[in-house]
């Protein structure tokens, strides 16, 4: 009978009737447990169906009954792989290609586990093998496309997809890794060509919707990029990729933060290690104002960085953590990640003349980075440098728009190129020192960093911290947000300035005064205010400003609005600690222009931790109010201490929480004291430090030219300290 069950089953098995044959070997191996064809085909069943950890029981005491053959030795791996022991699976994968070189689908087997473990060069080189022996092999063909894409080589994985649909026509895999190949070239519009020739034959492909719906919302049609990510997750609800892109595209396009975090919530329930997830959604929460198990998670974030895991991006962090050393391996993490390098060109010879500075920004509109540094476009030496902007923006028709295309000599769109085409047109240029005024925040490009498309490259303003990669070889700070002795927590070599690290544009407009009964303010009220986005506020900050509240009567905390929820919450919050919510006052974003005019209606800007004002604590010093600021650990908590000094109140910036509760409310009981610091900030504005563009433009420029003078004479990069003019 066993014979009979074993021949039926196989028979079903061979037409792909998975589901009749299985019943006929369990009840084979209920009759003799240690049938080996039984156990065998057991374990192919359990791994066609993806359940690795229950084929490998089956193919463990297929292997203890006979010796191995190459075919089991291989399913053996594969299911050892599937279950995580990636060191076994390589072992028993080794083994295969020892004992049949010649075997092309050994090699393609070998090759997918080196790709997954990272080791792309040695899964490149078993792939080649693979197509070596077999030109036919589609599946060699199309991993060997993965593999390139994965060493940031898309113009070669488009070759190897052709190949594969060379050898098999209706492979979609193939088909869709090349149109990924080709988005990563730049090639929107033959990219939306492939995936719309997949959608026509199997209209409900996600894999293909979530690819098409990604080349839409590159291009800027998010409505279109909206219903391919809805028609994707229709056909699959809990797919990680179209989550995790829809919950994007709702944030950041559509202002949609409830939307959003409803699918990353369902994506971390779905796929808990889902990469970054968990720190996205915690963001988002706190964009809400939403600290339910804030601290657990928080902690899990911590614990996650320091276990070299793949939790929680660099931006996001930079709100949750006060640590120098976490936040330095998480930017590690994420680099490595995302952005890793290449090869490092030969040193090339620097072409005579000005030196040229490229600023590379996603950002060249209305918007705070420009706030802070047009003038500092506007205002550099001519005679010395040539300036030049790679712009990744998308033109707002703005004021600041227009003044900054015209600051440059040059202003060279770059949103369309690749990574590689736009570093080929960067280093075409000739440029010296290329600033990256993003890092990880905005529309960025770390990835043509990657690229090292010019000598020197430059962290500057747009991320305060660590970028973690290697080929970023400077990064511009001062004293105050990176002190002595922390220059261990960064990857670049620390240039400190004079004053603040800083630039402000001193052509921004003077604030008229306004009645603050236009904005539902109270002439007798103490006002403090916080006009920072919600996912800086973190609930022991808040719960500080809720003890001022009581301390002071009449006082009441203006904040920033963000979104319904936000305002609800912050709401029931201070009823809970006996405080009336009508107390808290939410203002709706606004124009730079008006802002700065209603800054001018506050008492007291509460600055908050682990995250300062940064480009907002330099409005609120601009329109004369008074900011007060506690110190934090890293960079993204000591800019608000920088500005203070730069503008000669250093008094205004307290050791811990308890000396700024304390002054907090000493100075809303000595308006005296406080008016004197908001006459000094309006009667001294040009003449502070920190308004100073042209004196920090010098500054930044003596950095440039020493950075060169050290590449000129072949030294490596080394931190330095400008001499103040």
């Amino acid at each position: 009978m066993l014979q009979q069950w074993i021949q039926e089953a196989l028979a079903l098995h061979k037409a792909g009737r998975l589901n009749e044959a299985e019943p006929l070997y369990l009840k084979a191996l209920a009759q003799d447990p240690n049938f080996y064809p039984a156990l065998h085909l057991m374990g192919l069943i359990r791994l066609h169906q993806g359940r690795a950890g229950e084929a490998l029981p089956y193919i463990e005491r297929a292997l203890k009954l006979q010796p191995a053959t190459p075919e089991m030795l291989a399913n053996y791996g594969i299911a050892l792989e599937g279950v995580g022991r990636h060191a076994e699976a390589l072992a028993a994968l080794d083994r295969v290609v020892e004992a049949v070189p010649a075997n092309s689908r050994a090699w393609n087997n070998h090759g997918a586990l080196l790709h997954k473990l990272g080791r792309h060069e040695e899964a490149l080189a078993d792939f080649d093998r693979a197509v070596g022996l077999d030109a036919a092999n589609a599946d060699a063909w199309n991993n060997r496309g993965l593999v390139l894409m994965a060493m940031n080589r898309p113009a070669a994985a488009v070759e190897s997809a052709d190949r594969a649909l060379m050898a098999r026509p209706d492979y979609v895999e193939a088909r869709n890794n090349r149109g990924l190949a080709l988005q990563a070239q730049g090639m929107a519009a033959d990219a939306l060509a492939e995936f719309d020739r997949i959608l026509k034959e199997r209209p409900d492909h996600p894999g293909a919707l979530v690819n098409r719906a990604n080349v839409l919302r590159a291009t800027g049609d998010m409505d279109q990029a909206l219903e391919s990510y809805n028609r994707a997750l229709a056909r699959q609800p809990d797919m990680p990729e179209a989550l995790s892109s829809r919950a994007n595209l709702l944030w950041t396009r559509k202002g949609d933060v409830m939307g959003a975090t409803a699918d990353l919530a369902r994506l971390v329930a779905a796929k808990p290690d889902y990469p970054y997830a968990r720190g996205d959604l915690l963001h988002l929460k706190m964009h809400a104002g939403d600290w339910q198990g804030f601290g657990r998670e928080r902690a899990a974030l911590d614990q996650g960085v320091r276990a070299g895991q793949r939790v929680v991006e660099p931006y996001v962090y930079q709100a949750l953590s006060s640590s120098p050393a976490d936040l330095l391996a998480c930017a590690r993490i994420y680099a490595n990640d995302r952005y890793p390098p290449f090869a490092l060109k030969p040193r090339r010879q620097r072409r005579p003349g000005k030196f040229r500075i490229g600023y590379l920004c996603g950002e060249f509109r209305a918007q705070a980075t420009m706030y802070l540094a047009a003038g500092l476009f506007e205002q550099h030496d001519r005679s010395r440098f040539e300036v030049v902007g790679f712009d990744n923006s998308r033109d707002d028709q703005s004021p600041m728009r227009r003044r900054v295309n015209m600051a440059f000599d040059r202003f060279i769109p770059i949103q369309s190129l690749s990574d590689q085409d736009a570093a080929k047109l960067i280093e075409a240029q000739d440029i010296d020192i290329l600033v990256n005024l993003n890092g990880y925040f905005g529309a960025m490009r770390m990835g043509v960093f990657a690229h090292h498309p010019a000598p020197v490259q430059v962290n500057y303003l747009g991320f305060p911290g660590t970028l973690g990669a290697d080929y970023m070889d400077y990064i511009l700070a001062d004293a105050h947000v990176i002190a002595e002795g922390e220059e261990k927590f960064f990857t670049e070599k620390v240039v400190k300035l004079p004053h603040s690290y800083q630039i402000n544009d001193s052509q921004r407009p003077h604030p008229v005064p306004e009645t603050r009964s236009r904005h539902g303010l109270k002439d007798e009220d103490f006002v403090f205010c916080h006009f920072n986005y919600a996912y800086k506020i973190l609930p022991e900050m808040f719960q500080a400003w809720l003890r001022l509240l009581k301390a002071v009567p009449g006082s009441v905390l203006w904040l920033l609005e963000s979104n319904p929820r936000f305002a609800a919450n912050l709401g029931r919050e201070a009823a809970k600690a006996n405080v009336e919510p009508s107390r808290l006052i939410f203002a709706p974003q606004i124009e730079n222009r008006p802002h700065l005019a209603r800054l001018m209606l506050g008492d007291l800007f509460l600055d908050s931790l682990p995250y300062n004002a940064h480009t907002t604590g330099s409005d609120a010093l601009w329109a004369g109010l008074p900011l007060l600021t506690c110190r934090g650990d890293a960079f993204a908590g000591r800019v608000a201490s920088s500005l203070l000094h730069a503008a000669d109140l250093p008094e205004l910036v307290t050791k811990n929480l308890h000396e700024y509760e304390a002054l907090a409310i000493k100075l809303a009981k000595n308006r005296k004291l406080l008016a004197g610091y908001r006459d000094h900030l309006t009667r001294n504005r040009t003449k502070l430090a920190l308004f100073d563009t042209a004196r920090t433009t010098r500054h930044i420029e003596a950095a440039y030219e020493e950075m060169m003078a050290r590449w000129g004479d072949g030294a490596r990069p080394e931190g330095f300290m400008v001499k103040p003019i």
